[in-house]
This record gives structure tokens, C-alpha cells and sequence, in this order.
């Protein structure tokens, strides 16, 4: 995530963690580790098979190049940057307070989102996982809000996921999908093995576009490498190396483990077998070309990965929510920290009720948790964040163009405008076909994509509100370091 999130004892935050001299393997490690690409690919990847059919993988290195632009003038206005305000930060600089303040506000509202939208995924694995094992069928739920309180406990007493859980569960993570997607190529899947998901043709299918938002959402989180700005042993080589080789990393992985599985059914009949186990697709796989204790193995580690992906996306929105209040941007209790444990907890709390409140309202009407929870609060959310990048791929064209002299070289401001441009089209392409990802109604579709520029006009008319009313706090937007 682009917050200040610890997820590592190797940061050095607010909190006080120990600082470490980093070079490019291991913040490319600690990055990496954040990723969970257990929980993108068997439990979000088989949406987008479903959408876009043998053609998903594709989406993903899509993605994977626009990401890679983006990162050119991104690394380029970095140095120049504290990262503690992430992207809020980044769009004050260059674009101004009103627009900062904008920025901020649809930071905590799209990370709230991601994070409440998938205890939907969450509970779900979980009560596969019981029903697994114990042949109990428990209410989702029930796990939905068990998994709540134990995020929060642990995000309470300020208890990092730490740099070697992470790697482990990183290694695991990737051991056990690439022994399927090896078993796939080697038993020469459902139907042998083909290229056609990267065909040029499908450039122009509707369910590609489609999933585009879910393409650039399983890259959530490649950006943090700029935190460790502080800890790198040669911050102007190791950073930009460590982003591209992260971004580059998650866009070839995910699309040779979406491609290996589309072999593994066929590229003629994965869509529909796809629509049809949305949450166990890759389990059925596992079963099928390596035995039934990889998919025992990987039910277990998808929990394990969604559980460690939710503690960091939980203590990332409380830390912005800490910056934000020690900036005066929202009341002053939820910048308090433990005295013992030293964790923004009011923030911690406040977040815990959002989602309890936001879970057992969904429960209450009957919503699925993968397409009503998951689905619809994601795709808002994920659409946030595309456009976040955007922005700050536009502030740093501008910030560059004012500032010729912090630009290395002189093709980065032209790359950086190509990535605006590209961030933005996929957020259109991704509106225009909304249906086809959420399977909602034209109303309900409507009201999902009014989130976005809602939550920036409000963050917009706010910041307007404090520059006439409290011109002393507007002035304080994003000038907060962290410490």
C-alpha cells in the first residue's frame, strides 16, 4: 500500500521501529511479502477468468506495463518526496493543499473499501477451510466478525506481521502455485498446451477491459517500496530497482499462473467453469494435477495470506488515519497512540466498527459475500486507486515540468504523461463494461461508480471549507513527517 503500513520490523515509522541498511533483495523480499499472491490468484483470479476468459492473463500484463510507466516518473519525484503523506503527499506537493486533501480522502475511503470488501473472500476461504476439515458448516458471517476481532486485536497491540512470517508464507505462497502450474504444463492440461490468452485479438474483448480494475488491484502495494527510502544503502539505485523488479516480478507471475490454470481446463471451457466455482477454481485444479493435499495446502495458506494481507491493510489505514490527524484533518483522538503498545488504536477501533457495521449490514439483507461484500465494495475501491495513480503520475508531469532539473533524464516526463493518459483510459474502460465485473443492475452500477468522484469532491469541498474557516490547518495539509 502507498500508506505508512508496517508491516516489517525493518521500517522505520512513527512508532519508533528499528531502521536497517536495505538493499534492493531485501526490500524486493519485504515487498513482495506484502503481496500475497496466494489470495490474487485463488481467490480474486478466477473472477477475472470468469469475466474475461482465457484472455485474463493478458489483463495482467497489461497492468504490469502501465504500472512499470507509472514507476519511471513516480522514482523520478520520490527523492524529492518525505514518504510518510504516500500520495497524499505526492499530490500536495505538485498540485496543491485542495487538491491533496482530495487525494487523502479517497486514499482512506479505497483502502477501507478493499479491506472491509474482502472479509467477504476472507470468510468464505474460512468456512471452506472448517467444512474441509471438520465437515462443520459455519455461518459466513460468524467468520466475517471473528476475523474483524482478530485483525483488530492484533493490530491493537501494535504486532507487526514480521519480515520472516512474511517470507515464509511468501515462499509457500509461491512454491505451491508454481508446483500446480508446472503439474499443468507437464501433464499438458485439459486440452494441451496454447498461447492463446496473449492473442492480440482479445485486446479489443469487452470482459479484458472488464478486468482491468482487477489486473491493476492485485499490484496494490508495489509502491510501498518508496518507505524504505530511509533504510536503502543506495536509496537512488536500490529504490527504482527494487520497484521495477517487484512490479515486473507480480505482472509475470500472475499471468503465467493465470495462463497455466486456463490450460488446466481448457481454454475453450474455463470461462464457464470458472463462473461456476468462483472460490475453489484453483483448488480443483490442485486436486486434479498434483493430488488432494495441494489443495489442503492451499486452503490453508490462502487463510493464512488473507489474514496477513488484511493485519497490513488494517494497520496501513490507521497509520493514514494517524498522519491525517496529526495534521488536524480528522478529530484529534484518533491520532492518539497506546502508551504501552505503542499503535494508533482509537484509529485502530474506529476502523474495526466501519467494518463490523458495513459486514453485519450485508448480512443482515442477505448479500453474498463474494459478489455483493467483496465484489462491489472492491471494484469502488480498486477504481480509487487507479485513480490515485493517475493523479500522481499527472502531479509529477507537473511537478517535473516546474522542476527541470529534478528530472534524470529527459524522456521520464514524456513516459509519466503516457502513464496518466494510460490510468486514466483504464479507468474509463473499466467503467464503460462495470456490468460485466459486478453483475449488478444499471442503478446499482451507477451508484458503485459514484463513489470515486464523490469521495474526491467531498475531500475537495472540505479542503475549500478549511481555507476559508481554518486557514492555519489548511495551510498544515501534508506537511506532517511522521515523526
Amino acid at each position: 500500500m502507498e500508506t505508512t503500513d508496517v508491516i516489517s520490523p525493518a521500517r522505520g515509522t512513527a512508532a519508533g521501529l528499528k531502521r536497517n541498511a536495505l538493499g534492493t533483495p531485501g526490500i524486493v523480499f519485504l515487498v513482495l511479502s506484502a503481496a500475497a499472491p496466494l489470495t490474487i490468484m485463488a481467490g480474486i483470479a478466477p473472477l477475472a477468468i470468469a469475466v474475461a476468459g482465457p484472455a485474463a492473463p493478458l489483463g495482467y500484463l497489461l497492468a504490469g506495463v502501465v504500472l512499470v510507466l507509472f514507476s519511471t516518473g513516480f522514482m523520478a519525484m520520490t527523492k524529492h518526496m518525505r514518504a510518510a503523506g504516500g500520495f497524499y503527499g505526492y499530490v500536495t506537493k505538485s498540485l496543491g493543499r485542495t487538491a491533496g486533501l482530495a487525494t487523502a480522502a479517497l486514499s482512506v475511503v479505497s483502502y477501507n473499501l478493499i479491506q472491509i470488501g474482502l472479509y467477504g473472500l476472507f470468510a468464505l476461504q474460512l468456512q471452506g477451510l472448517v467444512l474441509r476439515f471438520t465437515g462443520a458448516d459455519v455461518p459466513w458471517p460468524l467468520l466475517a466478525v471473528a476475523a474483524i476481532l482478530a485483525v483488530c486485536l492484533v493490530g491493537y497491540r501494535g504486532v507487526d506481521v514480521g519480515a520472516k512470517v512474511l517470507g515464509v508464507l511468501l515462499v509457500a505462497e509461491t512454491l505451491i502455485l508454481a508446483v500446480v502450474a508446472v503439474a499443468v504444463l507437464a501433464q499438458g492440461g485439459a486440452d494441451g498446451i496454447d498461447v492463446t490468452s496473449f492473442s492480440p485479438a482479445h485486446l479489443t474483448d469487452p470482459g479484458l477491459v472488464a478486468v482491468l480494475g482487477l489486473a491493476f488491484g492485485a499490484f496494490v502495494g508495489f509502491e510501498s517500496t518508496v518507505l524504505y527510502r530511509s533504510e536503502a544503502r543506495d536509496p537512488e539505485r536500490t529504490i527504482p530497482r527494487a520497484t521495477y523488479i517487484a512490479v515486473g516480478f507480480l505482472a509475470l507471475f500472475y499471468a503465467f499462473v493465470s495462463w497455466t490454470t486456463v490450460l488446466a481446463f481448457g481454454s475453450a471451457q474455463v470461462q464457464s467453469l470458472a463462473a461456476e466455482n468462483l472460490t475453489d477454481l484453483f483448488y480443483i485444479a490442485a486436486d486434479t494435477y498434483v493430488g488432494s493435499w495441494s489443495g489442503a495446502a492451499m486452503a490453508v495458506l490462502l487463510a493464512t495470506s488473507l489474514y496477513a494481507m488484511q493485519l497490513a491493510f488494517h494497520n496501513a489505514i490507521n497509520r493514514y488515519t494517524y498522519m491525517l490527524s496529526r495534521d488536524g484533518l480528522t478529530p484529534a483522538f484518533l491520532g492518539r497512540t497506546h502508551p504501552r503498545f505503542r499503535s494508533p488504536h482509537i484509529a485502530g477501533l474506529a476502523q474495526t466498527v466501519v467494518a463490523l457495521v458495513v459486514v453485519l449490514a450485508m448480512a443482515a439483507v442477505g448479500a453474498d459475500p463474494y459478489l455483493h461484500l467483496m465484489i462491489w465494495l472492491n471494484t469502488p475501491g480498486v477504481l480509487g486507486i487507479i485513480c490515485l495513480q493517475g493523479l500522481v503520475s499527472l502531479a509529477t508531469v507537473v511537478y517535473l515540468r516546474r522542476h527541470r532539473e529534478a528530472a534524470t533524464n529527459r524522456w521520464v516526463v514524456p513516459v509519466a504523461a503516457v502513464a496518466t493518459m494510460l490510468l486514466f483510459a483504464a479507468v474509463y474502460l473499466v467503467l464503460a463494461n462495470i456490468g460485466l465485473m459486478t453483475a449488478a443492475d444499471g442503478v446499482t452500477n451507477v451508484l458503485i461508480a459514484a463513489v470515486v468522484p464523490a469521495v474526491f469532491a467531498a475531500g475537495l469541498a472540505l479542503a475549500r471549507i478549511l481555507r476559508k474557516t481554518r486557514p492555519a490547518i489548511y495551510e498544515g495539509i501534508a506537511t506532517n513527517d511522521g515523526n
